[in-house]
């Protein structure tokens, strides 16, 4: 099954045959709202919106492993995420497209591991993206026509403020190519999950550091979201159409080796808590 988590101005998916609704519990509280399961040119597809439909939520009060975890429950092995975001580079102009495969994370108030209270586990971060989706991800993106940027950094801010002009200079000297306020977050979960990820970036702004450019603002933002979430919407179409059968990378393996805890330690609750993501790797 293919997951697609939608960003601001991506609040569903359209093309879904046989859509419905599904509401998911997890342990670690409610997603942002109910998952829209159906099929497009046969593949299964999960839809979430991100800031829950009507753009309630703000990045800080998302519940980041509630979301993953909900993903990993319907059957989701590999999750593409939509977001707006701002370039931090001239040569990334409003409505390109970027798939970032490096991250930053400059958050201060998330949740960023399911692990805790009873197991301790240390994934890999080091290649976040998983080369093969994005691989597929970026042929979508061309078969489309859209203006393509694989690779590059993206850096996490906590928000829901924009950057100032000394921060967003700042950001631009570690060579940053695009601003967000989601996927570091989502990045890190999906790999403890063992879920392919991928990210589409879909640059909205200039942020606030372009001379010749206007500060980002709401308004500025609004203007583009809609023509962005139109392409969004066709490129993820391509990507389940052409999706391939098996995976072929190591990301559904990443906490083989991962989890340093005796097994004779872990108690019942932490067992039942984490059964769904490391109950292959403690019996």
């Amino acid at each position: 099954m293919l997951g697609v988590i939608g960003g601001s101005g991506l609040y569903g998916m359209s093309g879904l045959e046989a859509p419905r609704d599904e509401e998911v519990s997890t342990p670690f509280g409610d997603p942002s709202d109910r998952y829209r399961l159906g099929t497009i040119e046969g593949r299964e597809v999960a839809f979430l919106a991100r800031h829950g439909r009507g753009h309630r939520l703000l990045p800080s009060e998302i519940n980041y492993r509630a979301n993953i975890y909900g993903f990993k429950a319907l059957g989701v092995d590999r999750l593409v995420s939509v977001s707006a975001v701002g370039s931090m580079k001239e040569g990334l102009r409003p409505l390109d497209i970027v798939l970032p495969d490096q991250f930053i994370d400059w958050t201060r108030q998330r949740h960023g591991t399911f692990f805790g209270d009873g197991i301790a586990a240390h994934v890999s971060l080091a290649d976040p993206i998983c080369a093969s989706l994005q691989g597929e991800l970026a042929q979508a993106v061309r078969d489309n026509g859209a203006t393509l940027h694989r690779g590059g950094i993206y850096i996490c801010i906590e928000g829901p403020q924009f950057s100032t002009r000394a921060e967003a200079n700042l950001y631009r000297s570690w060579n940053v190519d695009v601003i967000g306020m989601t996927n570091a977050t989502e990045v890190r979960l999906a790999r403890e999950a063992e879920i392919c990820y991928a990210s589409m970036a879909m640059v909205t702004d200039y942020d606030c550091w372009h001379e010749e450019e206007e500060a980002v603002s709401i308004q500025a933002v609004i203007e583009r979201l809609n023509e962005n979430a139109a392409t969004a919407q066709e490129v993820v179409a391509r990507l389940a159409a052409g999706l391939s059968s098996e995976r072929s990378c190591r990301c559904g393996a990443a906490l083989q080796n991962a989890i340093l805890t005796d097994r004779r330690k872990i108690g019942p609750q932490a067992r039942e808590r984490l059964e769904l993501l490391v109950g292959r790797y403690l019996d």
